[in-house]
C-alpha cells in the first residue's frame, strides 16, 4: 500500500460517516501504518469510537516542523441513490469514487505518501508533523478536543489538504452558527388570542432579517454571507406554539469579529430574541507575499495554465481553530479535490490530480527540508 491510489482506497473502505463519525478504526489503521512507515503516533480520542490523530517525524535542525492537516470524517452519503460504490471500490477512467474522496481522504494519502517517500529529507530538516482529525464536518469538534486536550507541537508553516483543484488557496471565511431562541405563550388552539404565537414570533424576526447587511466586503473574500439553515417549533397541531428556535449559518470574513456580529443581530432582533453560539471558527488569511507561500505558488503554477492570483474559499477547514492556537503559522489549503465535488452523491477525484498532489506535496517537503 504504497501508491496514493492504494491508500486512498483503503481509506474509503472505512465508514466514517459523521454523524456518528466511528473515527477510531480508520484511525487506528494509520497508526499502525504510520508507525511501520517510520512515524512516531499518539492517538486522542474524543469519544466513544470518536478519534484523533498526532503523527511526526523528527528531524535532526532546531526549529518548527512543517505541518500537514486533513480529517477523515464524512458528510452522510444524502437520500439520491449512488450509482458507484461509495466507499472506495469503483475506478472509472481518471476518476476514483468514493464518499470523502475528494473531501478530503485523498489529500491524506498524497501528503503520507509524499512524506515517506521524503523520509530521509525530513530527517535532515526540521521535521513533519500531521495533525488527522475527526469530527470536522459538523464544526471543528476533533481538533477543538484535540487542542484542549493534548500538547500539539507548532509548525513552521501547514497545509490543509482541502479540496482545491490542486490552486494553492491563501484563507477561508469564518463560520458561525447562531440560535435564535423565541418564547411565546399556549394557549388552545381554538382561542388563539389568549397566547403568544411563537412561530409568529419567528415570521417577524426573520423578516427583520432577511435583507441584513452584517457589514463590509472583504477584498478577497467578498461580503459576509447569512444563511437561516433550520427551524424548529410547535408541538401539536392544535395549541398555540410558546417556543420556536432557528438557526443561522453566517460565513464571516477577517474584518468582522464574530463578537460584532453577534451584537448587532441582538440588537436588530430585539431583547425578547435569545441568541446562543453553537459553533464560533474565525476566518483564515495568510499573506500572499509570505515567502513560504511564493515557494508553494511556484510549484503549482506549472498545474495551471494562468498565473496563479490570491485566492479564498467559502467553506472553514481545521485551520480556524489550528492556527490560531498553534503560533499563527502561515497557511496554504491545498489538495487534489475538486470542490464542486465535497458532499456531492457519486463524489469522485481524479487520480492524475492525486498523483499531482502528492508530487507537489513532496517538491514543498524537499524546499522545507533544504532551507
Amino acid at each position: 500500500m504504497n501508491s496514493t491510489l492504494s491508500l486512498t482506497q483503503k481509506l474509503l473502505s472505512f465508514n466514517t460517516i459523521n454523524p456518528p463519525g466511528n473515527e477510531a478504526e480508520c484511525m487506528q489503521f494509520l497508526a499502525d501504518y504510520l508507525k511501520h512507515k517510520g512515524f512516531e503516533t499518539k492517538l486522542h480520542s474524543f469519544g466513544e469510537q470518536r478519534m484523533n490523530l498526532l503523527a511526526w517525524i523528527s528531524g535532526s535542525k532546531t526549529g518548527k516542523p512543517l505541518g500537514f492537516t486533513g480529517h477523515i470524517d464524512t458528510v452522510p452519503l444524502g437520500k439520491t441513490p449512488w450509482k458507484f460504490d461509495p466507499f472506495g471500490h469503483d475506478i472509472h477512467g481518471d476518476k476514483l469514487y468514493g464518499r470523502g474522496v475528494s473531501d478530503m481522504k485523498a489529500s491524506i494519502a498524497a501528503f503520507i505518501i509524499a512524506c515517506i517517500q521524503q523520509q530521509a529529507a525530513l530527517r535532515n530538516s526540521t521535521g513533519v508533523v500531521l495533525y488527522l482529525t475527526g469530527g470536522e464536518e459538523t464544526g471543528c469538534d476533533g481538533a477543538k478536543a484535540l487542542l484542549a486536550e493534548e500538547h500539539v507541537p507548532e509548525p513552521g508553516a501547514l497545509i490543509v489538504g482541502e479540496p482545491t483543484n490542486n490552486y494553492p488557496i491563501i484563507g477561508h471565511k469564518g463560520a458561525l452558527w447562531l440560535r435564535c431562541a423565541l418564547k411565546g405563550k399556549t394557549a388552545h388552539g381554538s382561542m388563539p388570542s389568549l397566547g403568544i404565537n411563537a412561530i409568529y414570533l419567528a415570521v417577524d424576526a426573520l423578516g427583520k432579517i432577511k435583507d441584513h447587511s452584517l457589514g463590509a466586503p472583504h477584498p478577497l473574500m467578498s461580503s459576509p454571507t447569512m444563511n437561516v439553515s433550520r427551524i424548529q417549533g410547535g408541538e401539536n397541531i392544535n395549541s398555540v406554539p410558546d417556543y420556536v428556535h432557528f438557526d443561522m449559518d453566517i460565513r464571516s470574513v477577517p474584518n468582522l469579529p464574530h463578537q460584532q456580529i453577534s451584537q448587532q443581530l441582538a440588537a436588530l432582533l430585539g431583547e425578547s430574541a435569545v441568541l446562543t453560539t453553537l459553533v464560533d471558527l474565525p476566518a483564515v488569511l495568510t499573506d500572499e507575499k509570505h515567502t513560504w507561500v511564493r515557494q508553494v505558488y511556484q510549484h503549482c503554477q506549472a498545474l495551471h495554465q494562468q498565473p496563479l492570483e490570491a485566492k479564498t474559499m467559502p467553506y472553514f477547514t481545521d485551520a480556524s481553530l489550528l492556527v490560531p492556537a498553534l503560533g499563527n503559522p502561515p497557511c496554504i489549503v491545498l489538495g487534489p479535490g475538486e470542490p464542486e465535488q465535497a458532499h456531492q452523491t457519486d463524489e469522485y477525484c481524479s487520480i492524475v490530480k492525486m498523483e499531482a498532489a502528492k508530487t507537489l506535496y513532496s517538491k514543498i517537503i524537499s524546499d522545507w527540508a533544504s532551507a
